[in-house]
This record gives structure tokens, C-alpha cells and sequence, in this order.
């Protein structure tokens, strides 16, 4: 495969500007200017952007147990179609990922999938927080890292021991802020459009006191410690805070949480429940300069798929969370770069060298003998969003006008989606 005419942002090696590509047995062996055509498909790169697969730390593919919702291969496909070329699966599936025997099953999916995906594995057997899995074994399985993702750890003890394993593995733990203390109902912040609805709603309090617990067990362990979905001002100068102290912290933001508030659950109803909520323009615009500045490291969608059934149920019964990975890099395009918030190289460090780098997964960029994994999309293209490719169709953003068209996912080489 020849690319022609690619206007390069690459956020490894830091390159901007306008070469061909020349991919040969799923690396990239050649790039400069104008190379010569050989007996190869040539796709032609004017007016877009190529850049290095994206890379969501933070998915759901329901599977095991979950599967009406979606499963590896529909989720695989939704991501190809956002432009992502790597994703991690939470564990909290049905059973959780708790043993070495359910890791290797999902492993072994996962290698059929269209684009890599790899399993994280549990912090704690069942997720009940009160024994922790065997870390060394699920590492030595070769999981993404430790998660309990939607459900906090409560027990410090048995917090600050994880830590100091996925320390001494140099694996990453990835943590659920909500301390259920300060939880009335959870799903829409606590505020005034949690009275407006007739809920009691989700405290910032309940992230903010739990984040700032466990950036200071990061600091004292040492360990790699990432802040899912973060979505409280406070909680973004805590972590702003962790790091100028020395700990080796991170945060993760999705596209919904830097582009809507809560005023959204009065427009999409149980569409826009999440956990953590969507909060105040205040907490927004605080997600914004934290991704400005560095303090928030990571986009990661938190893709969670649910069935129409589900969503249509009465606010407080319905499960929270959106299919994000087909609207991911339209909303980073459209609120944060067009906003004027960030370049585009930016973006590609918070949607594919950031992460990438995080969990020693390859990446050298766009130079010659990395692996050909690479999005090509048109910042000045508008889709609508719909038509999806996830198995799901919950979403506030449906409908929406976006810039940053896919146009190709190619993955090893191979296009595995063309818009």
C-alpha cells in the first residue's frame, strides 16, 4: 500500500507536514516526498490527516456474559470505525476477569477481532474489594494492566498493597472515584438539575475525596495510578497537585465529560446518565485546561454500551454510560481543536502516543519498520453521527453534525475500515 499526499501529524516523533507512506507486510517501510507507484493500492491522502492508530485505554465490549449489549467483534468493528487501531476491555463482565483460565478465553477471542484488543484484569476477586486476584499471574498472562472499574476500593489496606505489586510489575492501576458515602443516587450530578428530576444525585464530593486518598498512596507506593473518567474541578488540581509532588499519577477524560454538563440529562434524559455525571460548565472547563496543561493525560471514551430496553426505563433504573468510540475523535476535533483548545498534535498525544506509552505498548510513529496501525481522517469534513457499527446506539451526540470524517483505519497493515 502506497499513501499518497499524507499530511503527517505524528505525536511520537513529533513530525507535521505533508509525505507519502509506503506499507509493505504490516510495517511502514518507506517515508518521504513524491515515492514512486510500484503493483500496490494507493489510497490518495490530499486535504487529510494520517496520524498514528488511536489507542482508548478505557472500553466495554460486554463479553463474556453481556453480549446483547455488545461483544468483541461488534466492539472491534465500532472502534475501527472511530479511527482506533488499539483498545483495552475493562474486567467487569459476566463472570469479571478474576483468573488467569477467563483472561486466556478472552485472549484468545480477542486475537479474531479486527484491530487489537487486549483484556484488563481485575484489582479484586469478583469485585466484591476484599481479597485481591493473583497480580503476578494475570501480569505473567500478559493483561492490560489492573482494574475495578465502576466500583471503587474501599479498603486502603488492600488499595496500597495492589499498588505496591503493580509497582514492582510496572503495570498500571486505573481507579473509580466514587466513594458510595456521598452518593444519593447516582447517574446525574447533585445540583439543580438533580432536584429538577427528582433524584438525589452524585456529589462531586464523592470523586473528589477518594481521588485525593488515592494520588497520595500513589505518591507513598510509587505506583502507576490512572484516574478514570474524571469529572470534578477539584479532582483535576488534585492531580495537578500529585503530580508537581512527584507521584507517578494520571487522568484519563472522556468526550463527554469536555463537552457536556448536567443541563444535558434535562435535554437526552437517561442518555446523558453516566457514572461519574456530567457536571457544571465550571468542572468542564476545568477538564479543558487540565488536558491543556497536561494534568489530564489520556481521551478514553469509557465506551458502554446498553441495550435501547434498558436506557428507556425511568431515570433512576436505567444503567449509565454511552457508546462513545464512533464519536471519540469527532468530538476532540470539533470542541477541542476547532474550540481552539488544542492542536492537533495535542490531540494525537491524548488519543494515541499518551496511552500508548502508558501501557509499553509499541509505538514508533509514523517512521520506518513501525507497525502500519494508522487513522486517516479529514479535520474539515463533517459526518453525522448514526449508522453505527457498535451493537448499541445510546448516545446524547446522535444526530450531531462533527468534523474529523474517518475516511480509513488501517491496522497491520490492512484496511480495516473505510468511511
Amino acid at each position: 500500500m502506497l499513501i499518497k499526499n499524507a499530511y503527517i501529524v505524528d505525536p511520537v516523533s513529533k513530525f507535521e507536514g505533508t509525505k507519502d507512506i509506503r506499507i509493505a507486510n504490516g510495517k511502514i517501510t518507506e517515508v518521504g516526498i513524491n515515492l514512486d507507484e510500484v503493483r500496490e493500492e494507493v489510497l490518495d491522502a490530499k486535504g487529510q490527516v494520517v496520524a498514528p492508530g488511536l489507542v482508548d485505554i478505557h472500553v466495554h465490549f460486554r463479553d463474556p456474559g453481556l453480549t446483547y449489549k455488545e461483544d468483541i467483534f461488534t466492539g472491534a468493528k465500532a472502534a475501527a470505525k472511530g479511527g482506533f487501531t488499539t483498545v483495552i476491555c475493562m474486567a467487569n463482565t459476566k463472570p469479571v476477569i478474576d483468573s488467569v483460565d477467563l483472561l486466556k478465553t478472552n485472549q484468545e477471542k480477542m486475537q479474531k477481532a479486527c484491530i487489537r484488543v487486549l483484556q484488563a484484569s481485575t484489582i479484586t476477586k469478583g469485585l466484591e474489594g476484599k481479597k485481591l486476584v493473583d497480580l503476578k499471574a494475570m501480569h505473567k498472562a500478559g493483561c492490560a494492566g489492573f482494574t475495578d472499574d465502576g466500583i471503587p476500593i474501599m479498603d486502603e489496606e488492600l488499595l496500597k498493597e495492589a499498588m505496591e505489586i503493580a509497582k514492582e510489575l510496572d503495570e498500571p492501576i486505573s481507579l473509580h472515584e466514587e466513594d458510595p458515602t456521598f452518593l444519593d443516587s447516582p447517574g446525574v450530578n447533585k445540583g439543580e438539575v438533580s432536584k429538577k428530576i427528582g433524584v438525589g444525585g452524585a456529589s462531586a464530593m464523592a470523586e473528589d475525596v477518594l481521588v485525593a486518598r488515592d494520588v497520595m498512596i500513589a505518591l507513598h507506593t510509587g505506583a502507576k495510578v490512572n484516574i478514570q473518567h474524571i469529572s470534578s474541578k477539584n479532582s483535576v488540581e488534585l492531580v495537578r497537585t500529585a503530580k508537581k509532588l512527584g507521584a507517578n499519577v494520571f487522568a484519563e477524560a472522556t468526550p463527554h465529560h469536555f463537552t457536556l454538563t448536567e443541563e444535558a440529562v434535562l435535554e437526552h434524559g437517561t442518555l446523558a446518565r453516566m457514572n461519574p455525571p456530567l457536571r457544571t460548565e465550571e468542572d468542564r472547563q476545568a477538564i479543558i485546561r487540565g488536558l491543556q496543561d497536561g494534568t489530564i493525560d489520556f481521551i478514553a471514551t469509557d465506551h458502554a454500551p446498553h441495550s435501547a430496553e434498558e436506557k428507556a426505563q425511568e431515570f433512576a433504573k436505567a444503567p449509565s454510560g454511552i457508546t462513545g468510540l464512533e464519536t471519540s475523535l469527532g468530538l476532540g476535533v470539533t470542541t477541542l481543536v476547532r474550540g481552539g483548545y488544542l492542536t492537533l498534535m495535542q490531540l494525537m498525544e491524548k488519543m494515541s502516543a499518551n496511552p500508548a506509552e502508558l501501557y509499553h505498548l509499541e509505538n514508533k510513529g509514523i517512521t520506518v519498520g513501525a507497525n502500519a496501525d494508522l487513522v486517516i481522517f479529514n479535520p474539515e469534513e463533517t459526518f453525522i453521527v448514526g449508522n453505527y457499527a457498535s451493537k448499541a446506539t445510546n448516545s446524547p451526540f446522535t444526530g450531531k453534525e462533527l468534523y474529523g470524517a474517518v475516511k480509513y483505519t488501517i491496522y497491520n497493515g490492512e484496511v480495516v475500515y473505510r468511511g
